[in-house]
């Protein structure tokens, strides 16, 4: 059993098959699900999930998977993840859950036949009252569980199954699928409002080339598990240390104008008004809208001229939004 930092202080992580569910753990209603990027119908799940909780005066938990099952059955096809194990884990926690139990999926895991993963998961080992789960929710080998299983051994086991509808913003349905796509083409804006939060990259500062100081514009490098960044460009950004915000500018890129043999893309944020070594560091990019590709200047001073303006557009945008 475990604990993490941040929205996990107080919430109870066991995992399966090694941990026990703690004794405090009465009858769980539980949010079942892979929750990649805990998106507005993800926090929908969780929530009546909580409500549940409370009314029955039960314990609200999450049920989730480590690694993804697409890892496992078709890691040649498996998507880049939104979030880290531990940023999921935190978002999750911060919606309220009581507890998080975290499934170890393996190979062997992805050929039980729908009812063993329920006998052994939900049964004998959670002792569930209710599971909720999305309207596409498939489960067990080849994913021949859907959710008229689910409620079938329910009503054979003795536990409540219940559904939520998929959630819509504006015309768009809301999925880790469609909000993947988004950041993949730089509409860091458009993700942010299906998932309910800015997509965020969580790291390290680690030690640059000074480049940036040396131009007038200090700069966080940002080492990163993160598996998807948005593309090369530059983003108006928040940088969070702890709980303190700060708003920015973030390149994401290969920096051409200095390195003509660039590898992977670096992540370097300029803090507004800031001046402390975060050497070491822990802290979180959140990209709130991208406002222009990287591109190479001639020299540094045309580079410099064009931060000063990038600057001076994120400052504008701030002006007008809440960060």
């Amino acid at each position: 059993m475990t604990r993490a930092s941040h929205d996990l202080d107080q919430v109870e992580i066991i995992r399966f098959p090694d941990d026990r569910p703690p004794a405090t753990w009465r009858q769980p209603v539980i949010a079942l699900g892979n929750f990649d990027g805990v998106h507005r119908g993800h926090a929908t799940i969780l929530e009546r999930v909580r409500q549940r909780a409370d009314e029955l005066g039960l314990t609200a938990a999450a049920l989730t998977f480590d690694p993804h099952p697409s890892r496992v059955v078709r890691p040649d096809k498996a998507p880049p993840l939104l979030m880290t194990g531990e940023q999921k884990l935190s978002a999750i926690a911060a919606v309220g859950m009581q507890g998080i139990a975290v499934v170890g999926f393996t190979d062997e895991l992805s050929r039980w036949e729908p009812d063993a993963f329920v006998r052994a998961v939900l049964v004998e080992w959670l002792h569930v009252s209710e599971i909720w789960v999305g309207a596409n929710f498939l489960f067990g080998h080849d994913r021949r569980g859907n959710f008229s299983l689910l409620r079938s051994l329910g009503s054979r086991y003795g536990f409540r199954a219940e559904k939520i509808d998929p959630v819509r913003y504006r015309e768009f349905v809301v999925s880790s699928t469609r909000v993947r796509r988004l950041i993949a083409e730089g509409r860091v804006d458009e993700a942010g409002a299906l998932l309910g939060h800015h997509y965020m990259l969580a790291g390290t500062v680690e030690t640059g080339d000074g480049r940036g100081r040396a131009m007038g514009f200090p700069t966080a490098n940002l080492g990163t598990e993160n598996e998807l960044l948005p593309p090369n460009g530059v983003y108006a950004t928040a940088v969070l240390i702890g709980d303190d915000i700060h708003a920015s500018v973030t390149n994401v890129g290969v920096r051409p104008t200095f390195d003509a043999d660039p590898g992977r893309p670096v992540v370097e944020s300029h803090i507004f008004d800031f001046d402390c070594n975060l050497y070491g560091v822990g802290v979180r990019v959140a990209f709130i809208q991208r406002l222009r590709e990287e591109v190479t200047f001639p020299d540094k001073d045309a580079l410099r001229s064009q931060i000063a303006r990038d600057c001076a557009q994120a400052r504008a945008l701030f002006a007008r939004i809440s960060l």
